[in-house]
């Protein structure tokens, strides 16, 4: 006897029903889709693959059915037809009366859509600025609620979680605050590139935020560099070691004392691994207790962060 397991990850159609600009940064879209009923995450975290359509087309060109070989046949599809591919997570779902989930939030950050940008915005940049009701999409996302695609997994003995995140963590970041429990104490670093990107998280946790603002910081850290921008929705002021503001800011920072802390640190991979490091040499996390996602690399896109992994 075999007993029948179901497939943690599964193509779903999607339709825009709203938009809603956040911030200077940030824009919120709302989606749907006649098989989100399968949809089904319990991750703060919950990562995503959203394809979307190129320029002139109605819908993302792309195979509709997920299992193996399908990454090599979207591949395979010429690059000035086939989808365009971003990594996200999940903003938000919401499930009518019997659990079924409706609608999903994936939150968006916006660089160079403005008519006076030195760097063009990239094509997810475009879309999202551009986007109206009705336009489709395709996502690449979770049918089974625990999966690995969910990295925020504090262990059961934690009595401090310490965080960081840029913009294109700060969806995540967010997520992960609203669903602490009451009582967690948590100290967090937020980076955002304007002061008004500031959007302030609702959370029970005993949460300590900390807002880091690039614009507030230009000139006053001593070494900061512009650096060239890597992606649409990825771009942020680092040098090779990170940011500056960031690691000035943790390392100096008196940590509420814990005999468990854990570590959940996302945004660009440079800080990240910067970050980890004083986190665990300099501080003395245990490494297994610290969470580390690089979602962009300052200076490549995501097409050429893929062709490294490959």
């Amino acid at each position: 006897m075999t007993t029948a397991t179901a497939a943690p990850f599964r193509i779903f159609t999607l339709q825009v029903t709203r938009t809603r600009r956040l911030s200077p940064s940030l824009v919120r879209v709302t989606f749907t889709g006649p098989d989100l009923n399968a949809f089904a995450s319990n991750g703060q975290d919950q990562s995503l693959s959203l394809f979307l359509p190129r320029p002139g087309q109605e819908a993302p060109v792309m195979p509709m059915e997920y299992g193996e070989g399908w990454r090599q046949a979207w591949i395979d599809t010429p690059e000035d037809v086939r989808a365009v591919m971003r990594s996200y997570t999940l903003r938000a779902l919401r499930q009518d009366a019997h659990g079924t989930t409706t609608e999903i939030d994936i939150d968006f950050v916006l660089h160079g859509t403005e008519p006076d940008a030195a760097t063009p915005a990239g094509p997810a940049s475009r879309w999202a600025a551009d986007t109206q009701p009705g336009d489709r999409a395709v996502l690449l996302g979770p049918a089974v609620a625990d999966n690995t695609a969910i990295r925020f997994r504090p262990p059961a003995d934690t009595d401090l979680i310490v965080m960081w995140a840029d913009e294109t963590a700060l969806p995540a970041a967010s997520a992960i605050l609203e669903t602490l429990p009451a009582g967690t104490k948590a100290r967090v670093w937020l980076e955002v590139p304007h002061a008004g990107d500031r959007v302030e998280p609702t959370t029970a946790a005993d949460a300590e935020i900390t807002w880091l603002v690039r614009d507030e910081a230009i000139g006053e850290v001593p070494g900061e560099a512009s650096a060239e921008a890597p992606d649409e929705a990825r771009r942020a002021t680092h040098n090779e070691g990170g940011s500056p503001m960031a690691l000035e800011a943790i390392r100096t920072a008196q940590l509420p004392p814990a005999q468990a802390p854990y570590a959940w640190i996302a945004g660009e991979s440079g800080c990240v691994k910067t970050l980890r490091r004083h986190l665990v040499r300099e501080r003395e996390i245990d490494r297994r207790r610290v969470t580390f996602v690089g979602y962009w690399r300052r200076g490549l896109s995501e097409e050429q962060l893929r062709e490294q992994g490959e």
